[in-house]
């Protein structure tokens, strides 16, 4: 596992490759894909921060949440002060907030 350090850009360096990975998809219990990132421009730091927290959690779960946080440095405090700018941290703090597990799956 990683240990992240304050920059976000940094962060990204030690992240598995996405080559190859079309997207990922979160899903509930229910089987119900509740949201997708896509493997293009401006999604593809969120797409590799979500595909590492499954290669070290095979889950999303409360303590891959934290983790997560942890990776997008600068970005997790901007979120904080901008609910909405950033919907893939916002994403991490529900699963905190409201004690989620999703499944995430690679296409």
């Amino acid at each position: 596992m990683i240990q992240p350090t304050a920059s976000f850009k940094e962060n990204l360096q030690l992240m598995p490759s996405i080559d190859g990975i079309q997207g990922i998809d979160l899903v509930d219990v229910d089987e119900v894909t509740v949201s997708s990132i896509e493997n293009q421009p401006g999604k593809q730091g969120s797409l590799a921060v979500y595909h590492y927290l499954r290669k070290e959690f095979g889950e999303l779960n409360a303590k891959a949440a934290e983790h997560g946080l942890a990776i997008f440095a600068e970005h997790t405090e901007d979120a904080k002060n901008r609910p909405g700018a950033h919907p893939n941290i916002d994403r991490l703090f529900d699963v905190i907030d409201q004690n989620t597990v999703l499944a995430i799956q690679i296409r």
